[in-house]
């Protein structure tokens, strides 16, 4: 009796395996990364009433209650790249993201400046950036892979202190940045409206950390150490406990917006039903104001292909472009979570002919005007100058459709003239 016994229990086991495995739905697998440790403090500061407070300490107190309450949810699978005061290297943080197979990749941070009244959260996503402040950002996060042997030669030419390293970071996980700016986007708007805090945005920055990810990827800056205000709310219970949620629930909402999608792309994929093309093209307009901005400013949070066109006074910054309802929506949902709340869709007859007025290429506008031997004005010809509230606008060509002067403005990018801006003249 006994050999039949063992023998019906196997055949249970086997049984009730065979069924978890076929219907247990597969764990959304999540590396949280706590920044620093061990012999590497950090950002640290010493205040007489509040101590001596290190960058390793909140981060990894804030990254264990996140963990704690992922760990409740069936849904998620957490991995920790530490939970102690340990310092696995980069390479070993996302050597373990890689080989894991994770879905998300989340480092917790806290931030440093030299300004004492810097202060607030923000959130990094991997993306050539080269302003100069937020490069200081990254030269110090990336400064640490020094620290270590396994870092110095697996990052030998890589030099903390030289622009020219952290700009010629390439994007290697471009696929991955629209998914990383969804997750950006709902942290800082947690931030902001859960908690009371100030967000300094979502923004790219070559961070090592992230540039190895084969996943989307974050690094979240909690606060300014450097700053008493968040210094004593980011060492108080009360601040980590608020910080921690905010991270939750923006991981928890940001799995269930790749769902839907997952959802909605399944059911079109079932229905097999062929999008039909829009009779207008749209573009996303994102910010309109009467500041000029360089097409690589921070202030675009990583958004690319935007076409700055000029009406009047007022500069007018659309992104993307696309003749597809699906597209336009996905367009608008990917600028309002890099947090252009306020953003709507435009409507654009194609080729159509302005009956009033042209478009032109607005190539500078300077204080002083031009010198005769400036690279512009030695390239083109036919340059027109006039100087409105001191200062001097030079333009170039004429086309009678936006596309035309989409065509006109590439040519010049062709010859080396950037950053120029269609502007849109009236009769």
């Amino acid at each position: 009796m006994k050999p039949q016994f063992y023998f019906k229990k196997l055949v249970i086991f086997i049984f009730t395996l065979m069924i978890s495995l076929a219907f247990g739905q597969k764990k959304f697998k999540l590396i949280l990364d706590a920044g620093h440790g061990g012999h590497d403090a950090g950002t640290n500061r010493k205040y007489s009433d509040l101590g001596h407070i290190k960058e390793k300490d909140i981060a990894l107190k804030i990254t264990l209650m996140v963990g704690k309450m992922l760990e409740k949810n069936k849904d998620f699978k957490v991995i920790y790249t530490r939970k102690t005061d340990v310092y696995p290297t980069l390479g070993e943080r996302t050597d373990l993201a890689n080989n894991s197979k994770a879905d998300l990749f989340v480092s917790i941070h806290c931030n440093a400046a030299a300004r004492r009244s810097a202060h607030g959260t923000e959130t990094f996503v991997q993306g050539p950036d080269q302003n100069k402040t937020n490069l200081e950002v990254a030269k110090r996060e990336n400064a640490v892979i020094f620290l270590d042997k396994k870092d110095r030669k697996r990052f030998a030419n890589y030099n903390p202190n030289s622009p020219e390293s952290l700009i010629a970071l390439k994007i290697q996980q471009s696929k991955y940045l629209q998914k990383s700016l969804i997750l950006g986007g709902l942290l800082e708007n947690n931030f902001t409206k859960k908690d009371g805090r100030f967000s300094r945005g979502v923004r790219q920055k070559n961070l090592h950390v992230l540039r190895l990810n084969a996943m989307p990827s974050v690094l979240i800056e909690t606060g300014f150490i450097s700053n008493k205000e968040d210094a004593k709310y980011l060492i108080s219970y009360k601040g980590q406990k608020e910080v921690a949620k905010s991270i939750y629930n923006a991981i928890v909402d940001y799995k269930k917006t790749l769902d839907r999608k997952k959802g909605k792309t399944n059911k079109k994929k079932k229905k097999k039903k062929v999008e039909r093309k829009l009779s207008n093209d749209y573009r996303i307009l994102i910010k309109t104001t009467r500041t000029r901005f360089n097409l690589n400013s921070p202030n675009f949070r990583g958004l690319k292909y935007i076409l700055p066109i000029k009406e009047g006074k007022f500069y007018k910054y659309y992104y993307g472009v696309t003749n597809y309802d699906s597209r336009k929506k996905i367009n608008l949902e990917t600028a309002k979570n890099a947090g252009f709340r306020n953003a709507y869709a435009v409507g654009f007859v194609p080729n159509q002919y302005l009956s009033s007025g042209y478009y032109r290429i607005e190539i500078a506008v300077t204080q002083k005007r031009l010198s005769s031997k400036s690279p512009i004005l030695s390239k083109l010809k036919n340059i027109k100058r006039h100087k409105l509230n001191g200062r001097h606008y030079y333009t170039y060509g004429k086309a009678n459709t936006l596309e035309k002067a989409i065509l006109l403005q590439k040519k010049l990018e062709r010859m080396g003239i950037k950053n120029t801006i269609i502007e849109k003249v009236k009769k």
